[in-house]
């Protein structure tokens, strides 16, 4: 079985020769060329018809004609304008449910989002997103998963092929090398729920980095003692207390903290509240420690 007729390098090579790109080596890309790669994504992402695929960074199109026939409908962001031609002609047999949004993924927001989602007119597909499936540039991949997860709610589920060093930290757990601020935020509103190995040989031309494909699927933590799920402000407050905490990782969390303008007297009578020794470090906290050491630190203030 086919699931994308872009994923061969003889296909890949045909469309960039069709548009004069295949010496254009300015882009920076690497072109999935694995149709298996693709079907394995799609098994982790499980599109269907009720909903609307978020693309960062489409290329050609390879993995958007694969989600195509299987979701309502694809919004892509493609920072790359030499590259709406070809798209619009590989995925032409779905234009009636497909959207091209050109600019920065960092700079395109949900509104954006809506008003392309909107301008197909679709019954029965949402205008806001509801996952996020991509084969991400790799410069930008770690901050365009958690900003989707931060500003789109709507976005339940990311899938994303990323930079193996990225998918490590997305994936650490504490007390290794990998676990750091980032994997905390993320955790704030997602938990990782998947993940295979893609290597070099599998694009056109082959990067100089390994790739994983990670599944999040999103979460919302909980206050330990009410069991309510956390405000928005209260996962920024948490955020705020992971970057100071981890601000300085050689230090105690407590003089890393303090470094950064919180007040030791409260910190340690938040870290005796909820148990946690002044003496631990950052990388040796869970998410669901941060998570009440930072109301602790909201009730005393």
């Amino acid at each position: 079985m086919s699931f994308s007729p872009l994923a061969s390098p003889g296909a890949t090579r045909a469309v960039l020769e069709a548009h004069g790109l295949a010496t254009k080596h300015r882009l920076g890309q690497n072109f999935l060329v694995n149709d298996h790669v693709i079907g394995r994504i799609l098994d982790l992402a499980e599109p269907s018809p009720d909903d609307l695929v978020f693309e960062v960074g489409p290329g050609i199109g390879t993995l958007t004609c694969a989600l195509l026939p299987r979701a309502g409908a694809v919004v892509a962001v493609e920072a790359d304008r030499s590259l709406a031609p070809v798209l619009r002609a590989t995925c032409a047999a779905w234009r009636d449910s497909f959207a091209l949004v050109l600019g920065d993924a960092l700079r395109v927001g949900a509104d954006d989002l809506r008003r392309a989602a909107a301008s197909l007119g679709l019954a029965g597909v949402p205008t806001d997103p509801t996952m996020l499936v991509a084969n991400l540039p790799y410069q930008v991949a770690a901050t365009v998963i958690l900003d989707t997860l931060q500003q789109m709610p709507s976005v339940g589920r990311c899938v994303c092929m990323v930079q193996k060093e990225v998918a490590d930290r997305i994936s650490a757990v504490p007390g290794t090398k990998a676990y750091g601020a980032y994997t905390v935020k993320l955790g704030l509103y997602a938990e990782v729920t998947g993940r295979f190995e893609v290597g070099p040989a599998n694009f056109m031309p082959p990067p100089h980095v390994d790739s994983s494909v990670v599944r999040l699927d999103r979460v919302r933590p909980c206050d330990p003692a009410t069991g309510e799920p956390l405000t928005d402000a209260q996962r920024a407050l948490c955020a705020g207390v992971v970057d100071a905490a981890f601000a300085q990782r050689r230090k105690t969390i407590r003089n890393s903290m303090g470094a950064r303008g919180f007040d030791k007297d409260a910190v340690d009578a938040a870290l005796a509240a909820v148990g946690i020794p002044g003496t631990r470090r950052a990388e040796t906290l869970s998410v669901a420690d941060f998570v009440g050491l930072a109301l602790a630190l909201e009730e005393a203030s």
